[in-house]
Protein backbone atom coordinates (compact mmCIF):
# COMPACT_ATOMS: atom_id res chain seq x y z
CA UNK A 1 0.00 0.00 0.00
CA UNK A 2 1.49 3.31 -0.04
CA UNK A 3 2.25 5.30 1.96
CA UNK A 4 0.39 8.83 2.63
CA UNK A 5 3.63 10.55 1.64
CA UNK A 6 3.57 8.64 -1.71
CA UNK A 7 -0.03 9.69 -2.72
CA UNK A 8 0.62 13.31 -1.79
CA UNK A 9 3.89 13.36 -4.42
CA UNK A 10 1.64 11.59 -7.18
CA UNK A 11 -0.99 14.52 -6.27
CA UNK A 12 1.53 17.30 -6.43
CA UNK A 13 3.20 15.64 -9.63
CA UNK A 14 0.08 15.88 -11.36
CA UNK A 15 -0.51 19.66 -10.13
CA UNK A 16 2.80 20.20 -12.07
CA UNK A 17 1.99 18.52 -15.54
CA UNK A 18 -1.72 19.96 -15.47
CA UNK A 19 0.33 23.30 -15.41
CA UNK A 20 2.16 22.82 -18.20
CA UNK A 21 -0.31 21.99 -20.11
CA UNK A 22 -3.09 24.85 -18.81
CA UNK A 23 -3.91 27.87 -21.70
CA UNK A 24 -3.28 31.04 -22.29
CA UNK A 25 -5.41 32.94 -19.23
CA UNK A 26 -8.02 35.39 -19.70
CA UNK A 27 -7.92 38.23 -22.42
CA UNK A 28 -7.33 41.59 -21.05
CA UNK A 29 -11.17 43.42 -20.60
CA UNK A 30 -11.01 47.13 -20.60
CA UNK A 31 -12.11 46.53 -16.64
CA UNK A 32 -8.81 44.98 -16.06
CA UNK A 33 -6.60 48.82 -16.07
CA UNK A 34 -9.53 49.30 -13.53
CA UNK A 35 -9.11 45.78 -11.36
CA UNK A 36 -5.25 46.45 -11.34
CA UNK A 37 -5.63 50.22 -10.05
CA UNK A 38 -8.40 49.29 -7.67
CA UNK A 39 -6.01 46.19 -6.42
CA UNK A 40 -3.10 48.78 -5.85
CA UNK A 41 -5.40 50.82 -3.02
CA UNK A 42 -6.95 47.30 -1.50
CA UNK A 43 -4.18 44.45 -2.78
CA UNK A 44 -5.49 40.84 -2.47
CA UNK A 45 -5.75 39.18 0.43
CA UNK A 46 -5.82 35.18 0.27
CA UNK A 47 -6.45 32.86 3.18
CA UNK A 48 -4.92 29.63 1.84
CA UNK A 49 -2.17 28.83 -0.23
CA UNK A 50 -0.58 25.31 0.43
CA UNK A 51 3.65 26.49 -0.74
CA UNK A 52 4.73 25.47 2.67
CA UNK A 53 3.94 21.64 2.48
CA UNK A 54 4.73 21.94 -1.26
CA UNK A 55 7.83 22.83 -0.50
CA UNK A 56 8.26 20.38 2.00
CA UNK A 57 7.09 17.73 -0.60
CA UNK A 58 9.29 18.74 -3.54
CA UNK A 59 12.39 20.05 -1.76
CA UNK A 60 11.94 18.50 1.78
CA UNK A 61 11.55 21.75 3.54
CA UNK A 62 14.89 23.50 2.74
CA UNK A 63 15.07 26.93 1.07
CA UNK A 64 18.83 27.37 0.45
CA UNK A 65 19.73 26.13 -2.50
CA UNK A 66 15.82 27.30 -4.43
CA UNK A 67 14.81 30.62 -5.93
CA UNK A 68 10.92 31.37 -4.60
CA UNK A 69 11.01 34.70 -6.70
CA UNK A 70 10.45 32.67 -10.36
CA UNK A 71 8.85 28.51 -10.27
CA UNK A 72 6.74 28.81 -13.14
CA UNK A 73 6.48 24.99 -14.05
CA UNK A 74 6.77 23.75 -10.49
CA UNK A 75 4.16 26.28 -8.58
CA UNK A 76 1.01 28.37 -8.64
CA UNK A 77 3.48 30.46 -6.12
CA UNK A 78 6.42 32.46 -6.44
CA UNK A 79 7.69 36.10 -5.82
CA UNK A 80 6.85 37.73 -9.52
CA UNK A 81 3.59 35.91 -9.64
CA UNK A 82 2.65 37.23 -6.30
CA UNK A 83 3.57 40.70 -7.19
CA UNK A 84 1.83 40.54 -10.22
CA UNK A 85 -1.16 39.35 -8.69
CA UNK A 86 -1.46 42.57 -6.56
CA UNK A 87 -1.09 40.24 -3.24
CA UNK A 88 -0.77 41.86 -0.06
CA UNK A 89 -1.57 39.58 2.47
CA UNK A 90 -0.76 35.93 2.51
CA UNK A 91 -2.46 33.25 4.74
CA UNK A 92 -0.15 30.42 4.49
CA UNK A 93 -1.18 26.93 5.36
CA UNK A 94 0.01 24.66 8.05
CA UNK A 95 -1.36 21.73 6.73
CA UNK A 96 -0.24 18.09 6.97
CA UNK A 97 -2.26 14.91 5.67
CA UNK A 98 -4.27 13.73 8.77
CA UNK A 99 -4.47 10.56 6.91
CA UNK A 100 -0.83 10.08 8.19
CA UNK A 101 -1.71 8.28 12.04
CA UNK A 102 1.76 7.40 12.45
CA UNK A 103 3.00 11.42 11.76
CA UNK A 104 3.33 13.09 14.86
CA UNK A 105 1.01 15.83 13.71
CA UNK A 106 2.61 18.86 16.27
CA UNK A 107 6.04 18.53 15.17
CA UNK A 108 4.91 18.32 11.62
CA UNK A 109 2.79 21.34 11.94
CA UNK A 110 5.62 23.05 13.89
CA UNK A 111 8.19 22.45 10.90
CA UNK A 112 5.86 24.06 8.66
CA UNK A 113 5.65 27.16 10.84
CA UNK A 114 9.73 27.21 11.20
CA UNK A 115 9.91 26.47 7.08
CA UNK A 116 7.03 29.54 6.95
CA UNK A 117 9.77 31.93 9.17
CA UNK A 118 12.49 30.94 7.21
CA UNK A 119 11.34 31.87 3.99
CA UNK A 120 10.45 35.67 5.24
CA UNK A 121 13.76 35.63 6.49
CA UNK A 122 15.31 34.69 3.20
CA UNK A 123 13.21 37.61 1.53
CA UNK A 124 13.01 39.95 3.68
CA UNK A 125 12.33 42.54 1.01
CA UNK A 126 9.68 40.51 0.07
CA UNK A 127 7.46 38.78 3.13
CA UNK A 128 7.09 40.37 6.58
CA UNK A 129 5.29 38.04 9.04
CA UNK A 130 1.95 39.84 10.31
CA UNK A 131 0.20 38.38 12.93
CA UNK A 132 -2.77 41.12 13.55
CA UNK A 133 -4.28 43.86 11.32
CA UNK A 134 -1.46 46.35 12.61
CA UNK A 135 1.43 44.26 11.56
CA UNK A 136 -0.59 43.46 8.04
CA UNK A 137 -0.86 47.61 7.52
CA UNK A 138 3.05 48.21 8.40
CA UNK A 139 3.76 45.21 5.80
CA UNK A 140 1.93 46.90 3.29
CA UNK A 141 3.33 50.22 4.27
CA UNK A 142 6.37 48.65 4.01
CA UNK A 143 5.94 47.32 0.46
CA UNK A 144 6.04 43.77 1.91
CA UNK A 145 3.52 41.01 1.56
CA UNK A 146 2.07 40.05 4.95
CA UNK A 147 2.48 36.56 5.69
CA UNK A 148 0.02 35.25 7.91
CA UNK A 149 -0.24 31.41 9.21
CA UNK A 150 -3.65 29.16 9.20
CA UNK A 151 -3.58 25.46 10.57
CA UNK A 152 -5.65 23.05 8.37
CA UNK A 153 -6.77 20.64 10.75
CA UNK A 154 -7.67 20.55 13.70
CA UNK A 155 -5.37 17.13 14.39
CA UNK A 156 -2.68 19.11 14.34
CA UNK A 157 -2.42 20.85 18.05
CA UNK A 158 -3.85 16.76 19.69
CA UNK A 159 -6.85 17.91 21.01
CA UNK A 160 -4.55 20.10 23.68
CA UNK A 161 -5.10 23.64 24.25
CA UNK A 162 -1.91 24.03 25.29
CA UNK A 163 -0.82 23.07 21.91
CA UNK A 164 -3.25 25.51 20.46
CA UNK A 165 -1.83 28.29 22.85
CA UNK A 166 1.96 27.54 21.46
CA UNK A 167 0.77 27.76 17.75
CA UNK A 168 -0.98 30.83 18.12
CA UNK A 169 2.61 32.17 20.21
CA UNK A 170 4.11 31.02 17.18
CA UNK A 171 2.44 33.34 14.59
CA UNK A 172 -0.74 30.75 13.58
CA UNK A 173 -3.73 32.92 13.17
CA UNK A 174 -6.65 30.50 12.16
CA UNK A 175 -7.23 27.02 12.20
CA UNK A 176 -9.75 24.95 10.29
CA UNK A 177 -11.46 22.70 13.18
CA UNK A 178 -10.96 19.34 10.32
CA UNK A 179 -9.65 18.45 7.16
CA UNK A 180 -10.74 15.38 5.75
CA UNK A 181 -10.72 13.07 9.02
CA UNK A 182 -12.94 13.87 12.34
CA UNK A 183 -10.84 14.83 15.28
CA UNK A 184 -12.22 13.29 18.54
CA UNK A 185 -13.74 16.53 19.18
CA UNK A 186 -15.16 18.05 15.46
CA UNK A 187 -16.88 16.76 12.33
CA UNK A 188 -15.28 16.28 9.25
CA UNK A 189 -16.85 16.98 5.93
CA UNK A 190 -15.36 13.52 4.88
CA UNK A 191 -17.53 10.63 5.75
CA UNK A 192 -14.39 8.34 4.67
CA UNK A 193 -13.18 7.95 8.32
CA UNK A 194 -14.35 6.57 11.44
CA UNK A 195 -16.58 8.95 13.56
CA UNK A 196 -15.31 8.91 16.99
CA UNK A 197 -19.55 10.27 17.74
CA UNK A 198 -22.82 9.80 16.52
CA UNK A 199 -23.02 11.17 12.46
CA UNK A 200 -24.68 14.72 13.23
CA UNK A 201 -22.89 16.09 16.36
CA UNK A 202 -21.19 18.56 14.81
CA UNK A 203 -19.35 19.82 18.05
CA UNK A 204 -18.53 18.05 21.36
CA UNK A 205 -18.42 19.44 24.58
CA UNK A 206 -14.93 19.59 24.29
CA UNK A 207 -15.19 20.97 20.72
CA UNK A 208 -17.39 23.77 21.73
CA UNK A 209 -14.42 24.91 24.89
CA UNK A 210 -11.92 24.93 21.77
CA UNK A 211 -14.33 27.23 19.97
CA UNK A 212 -14.53 29.85 23.04
CA UNK A 213 -10.93 28.88 23.58
CA UNK A 214 -9.75 30.18 20.05
CA UNK A 215 -11.95 33.31 20.75
CA UNK A 216 -10.28 34.11 23.46
CA UNK A 217 -6.83 34.17 21.87
CA UNK A 218 -7.50 36.05 19.33
CA UNK A 219 -7.73 32.92 16.72
CA UNK A 220 -10.07 33.04 13.86
CA UNK A 221 -12.44 29.74 13.86
CA UNK A 222 -12.25 28.14 10.04
CA UNK A 223 -14.75 26.19 9.63
CA UNK A 224 -14.16 25.05 5.56
CA UNK A 225 -13.61 21.24 5.36
CA UNK A 226 -16.33 20.64 8.08
CA UNK A 227 -19.34 19.02 8.12
CA UNK A 228 -22.56 21.29 7.70
CA UNK A 229 -23.44 20.28 11.09
CA UNK A 230 -20.02 21.63 12.69
CA UNK A 231 -21.01 24.99 10.73
CA UNK A 232 -23.57 25.47 12.67
CA UNK A 233 -22.78 24.15 15.90
CA UNK A 234 -19.55 26.87 15.50
CA UNK A 235 -21.89 29.57 14.93
CA UNK A 236 -23.99 28.59 17.70
CA UNK A 237 -20.63 28.94 20.09
CA UNK A 238 -18.77 31.41 19.05
CA UNK A 239 -18.70 35.27 19.72
CA UNK A 240 -16.41 35.78 17.13
CA UNK A 241 -16.41 36.36 13.45
CA UNK A 242 -16.28 33.53 11.97
CA UNK A 243 -13.64 32.17 8.60
CA UNK A 244 -14.03 30.19 5.73
CA UNK A 245 -10.69 30.21 4.53
CA UNK A 246 -11.35 28.38 1.45
CA UNK A 247 -15.05 27.43 0.25
CA UNK A 248 -17.43 27.87 -2.39
CA UNK A 249 -21.42 27.80 -2.34
CA UNK A 250 -22.96 24.43 -1.98
CA UNK A 251 -25.98 25.89 -3.75
CA UNK A 252 -23.72 25.98 -7.02
CA UNK A 253 -21.84 22.66 -6.04
CA UNK A 254 -23.79 20.38 -3.99
CA UNK A 255 -21.50 18.40 -1.80
CA UNK A 256 -20.71 19.20 1.97
CA UNK A 257 -17.59 20.75 1.59
CA UNK A 258 -19.10 23.55 0.15
CA UNK A 259 -21.02 26.05 3.01
CA UNK A 260 -25.14 25.82 2.20
CA UNK A 261 -27.30 28.83 2.31
CA UNK A 262 -28.93 27.88 5.74
CA UNK A 263 -25.32 28.70 6.68
CA UNK A 264 -24.88 31.80 4.42
CA UNK A 265 -28.42 33.10 6.21
CA UNK A 266 -26.40 33.32 9.76
CA UNK A 267 -23.63 34.99 9.04
CA UNK A 268 -24.92 37.97 10.15
CA UNK A 269 -24.96 36.48 13.86
CA UNK A 270 -21.28 37.19 14.41
CA UNK A 271 -20.10 38.38 11.28
CA UNK A 272 -17.94 36.26 9.19
CA UNK A 273 -16.66 35.96 5.30
CA UNK A 274 -16.73 32.79 2.87
CA UNK A 275 -13.31 32.84 1.26
CA UNK A 276 -14.09 31.15 -2.26
CA UNK A 277 -12.08 28.23 -3.33
CA UNK A 278 -10.73 27.78 -6.63
CA UNK A 279 -10.33 24.33 -6.86
CA UNK A 280 -12.18 23.17 -9.87
CA UNK A 281 -13.99 20.20 -8.16
CA UNK A 282 -15.16 22.28 -5.79
CA UNK A 283 -16.35 24.82 -8.31
CA UNK A 284 -17.68 22.89 -10.96
CA UNK A 285 -19.18 19.42 -10.11
CA UNK A 286 -19.87 18.06 -13.28
CA UNK A 287 -15.98 16.35 -13.49
CA UNK A 288 -16.75 16.13 -17.23
CA UNK A 289 -16.05 19.89 -17.40
CA UNK A 290 -13.31 22.40 -16.28
CA UNK A 291 -14.43 25.25 -14.05
CA UNK A 292 -13.59 28.78 -15.73
CA UNK A 293 -12.78 31.86 -13.98
CA UNK A 294 -16.61 32.64 -14.93
CA UNK A 295 -17.75 29.80 -12.86
CA UNK A 296 -15.76 31.28 -9.99
CA UNK A 297 -17.42 34.77 -10.42
CA UNK A 298 -20.56 32.52 -10.08
CA UNK A 299 -19.62 31.29 -6.28
CA UNK A 300 -18.85 35.21 -5.06
CA UNK A 301 -22.07 36.31 -6.70
CA UNK A 302 -24.28 33.67 -5.23
CA UNK A 303 -23.00 33.67 -1.55
CA UNK A 304 -22.91 37.53 -2.20
CA UNK A 305 -27.13 37.43 -2.99
CA UNK A 306 -27.73 35.54 -0.14
CA UNK A 307 -25.04 36.81 3.02
CA UNK A 308 -24.18 39.88 1.31
CA UNK A 309 -21.24 41.50 -0.50
CA UNK A 310 -19.25 42.12 2.61
CA UNK A 311 -18.83 38.67 3.11
CA UNK A 312 -17.38 37.00 0.64
CA UNK A 313 -13.48 37.04 -0.60
CA UNK A 314 -10.69 34.82 -1.74
CA UNK A 315 -9.38 31.76 -0.49
CA UNK A 316 -7.54 30.12 -3.70
CA UNK A 317 -6.06 26.62 -2.06
CA UNK A 318 -3.17 27.55 -4.80
CA UNK A 319 -0.02 24.89 -4.55
CA UNK A 320 -2.65 22.06 -3.19
CA UNK A 321 -4.95 21.61 -5.76
CA UNK A 322 -4.30 19.61 -8.68
CA UNK A 323 -7.25 21.59 -11.17
CA UNK A 324 -7.30 24.94 -11.22
CA UNK A 325 -10.09 26.69 -13.43
CA UNK A 326 -8.99 28.40 -16.81
CA UNK A 327 -8.69 32.18 -16.02
CA UNK A 328 -7.16 31.23 -12.73
CA UNK A 329 -3.84 29.38 -13.15
CA UNK A 330 -1.83 31.05 -10.63
CA UNK A 331 -1.76 33.69 -8.19
CA UNK A 332 -0.95 36.32 -11.02
CA UNK A 333 -4.42 35.93 -11.84
CA UNK A 334 -6.75 37.96 -9.14
CA UNK A 335 -6.78 40.97 -10.92
CA UNK A 336 -8.84 39.30 -13.66
CA UNK A 337 -11.30 37.53 -11.66
CA UNK A 338 -11.71 41.16 -10.07
CA UNK A 339 -12.54 42.57 -13.33
CA UNK A 340 -15.09 40.37 -14.18
CA UNK A 341 -17.10 41.51 -10.86
CA UNK A 342 -16.42 44.71 -12.38
CA UNK A 343 -17.95 43.43 -15.58
CA UNK A 344 -21.03 42.32 -13.83
CA UNK A 345 -21.52 45.47 -11.92
CA UNK A 346 -19.83 45.32 -8.85
CA UNK A 347 -19.05 48.82 -7.64
CA UNK A 348 -15.63 49.99 -6.61
CA UNK A 349 -15.47 49.22 -2.79
CA UNK A 350 -17.75 45.86 -3.50
CA UNK A 351 -14.36 44.69 -4.67
CA UNK A 352 -12.10 46.20 -2.64
CA UNK A 353 -14.15 44.33 -0.36
CA UNK A 354 -14.29 40.92 -1.87
CA UNK A 355 -9.92 41.47 -2.44
CA UNK A 356 -9.04 41.67 1.22
CA UNK A 357 -11.50 44.81 2.77
CA UNK A 358 -14.23 42.03 4.09
CA UNK A 359 -11.04 39.78 5.41
CA UNK A 360 -9.72 42.76 7.52
CA UNK A 361 -13.16 43.83 8.80
CA UNK A 362 -13.54 40.69 10.47
CA UNK A 363 -10.15 40.25 11.47
CA UNK A 364 -10.74 43.49 13.46
CA UNK A 365 -13.84 41.75 15.24
CA UNK A 366 -11.42 38.62 16.40
CA UNK A 367 -9.63 40.97 17.82
CA UNK A 368 -12.32 43.07 19.37
CA UNK A 369 -13.67 39.62 21.01
CA UNK A 370 -10.07 38.96 22.73
CA UNK A 371 -9.96 42.20 24.10
CA UNK A 372 -12.87 42.23 24.98
CA UNK A 373 -12.47 38.47 26.79
CA UNK A 374 -8.82 39.76 28.20
CA UNK A 375 -9.64 38.99 31.95
CA UNK A 376 -11.08 35.10 31.03
CA UNK A 377 -8.16 32.76 32.33
CA UNK A 378 -7.05 29.99 29.92
CA UNK A 379 -8.86 27.13 29.24
CA UNK A 380 -7.38 24.26 30.79
CA UNK A 381 -9.75 21.39 29.79
CA UNK A 382 -8.54 18.28 28.62
CA UNK A 383 -9.95 15.74 25.89
CA UNK A 384 -11.34 12.62 28.34
CA UNK A 385 -14.19 10.24 28.09
CA UNK A 386 -17.16 12.53 29.53
CA UNK A 387 -15.96 15.49 27.10
CA UNK A 388 -16.82 12.86 24.38
CA UNK A 389 -20.73 12.75 25.68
Amino acid sequence: MKSILAVALASFATLVCAQEQIPVSSKPSPYLARANTLLEQQPVIDTHNDLPIFLKFYYKGKLNNIDLTHMTNESHTDIERLRKGHVGGQFWSIFYPCEDTEADQVKEGLELVDLVKRMVQRYPDTFQLAGSVAEYEDAIKNGRIASMQGIEGGQIIDSSMSVLRQFYDAGVRYMTLTHNCHTPWAESQSPATKYPFPKGTGLTDFGRKIVKEMNRIGMFVDISHVAHSTMHAVLDTTSAPVLFSHTSANAICPIERNVPDSVLRRLNETDGVVMVNFYSRFVECDESKRATLSDVADHIEHIASIAGRDKVGLGSDFNGIDLTPVGLEDVSKYPYLIAELLRRGWSDEDVKGVAGGNLLRIWRGVELVRDKMSDVVPDESELNEESLQ
